[in-house]
């Protein structure tokens, strides 16, 4: 079992930068993949970005790649995501998942979720 806190969102203005972080309990946060999904009012919930387990690899949406990064610290059992240059269609509220399988998945089929930070980008 893996339980999931996201912090770090806010009120930012466009081409500010936030990070947020996810931390999990459980001893087994470093056997998981984890990824950021976002959800804006009346739209789907998106991918935003995976790491692996390792913190080795990583994979981004396109609307985010060059401005967001992914990273996560195993001791601290805590992921990131630090996100330049935002703009005010990056406003949703943003989930943190842990994910077992060891391929990419985009998909919101993870095993594990955080209820979620709002990220509001002001134009």
């Amino acid at each position: 079992q893996v339980q999931l806190v996201e912090s770090g969102g806010g009120l930012v203005q466009a081409g500010g930068s936030l990070r947020l972080s996810c931390a999990a309990s459980g001893r087994t946060f470093s056997s998981y993949a984890m990824g950021w999904f976002r959800q804006a009012p009346g739209k789907e919930r998106e991918f935003v970005a995976r790491i692996s387990w390792s913190g080795g690899n990583t994979y981004y949406a396109d609307s985010v790649k060059g401005r967001f990064t992914i990273s996560r610290d195993n001791a601290k059992n805590t992921v990131y995501l630090q996100m330049n240059s935002l703009k005010p269609e990056d406003t949703a509220v943003y989930y943190c998942a842990g994910d077992s399988r060891n391929y990419i998945v985009t998909g919101s089929t993870y095993a594990y979720w955080g209820q979620g930070t709002q990220v509001t980008v002001s134009s």
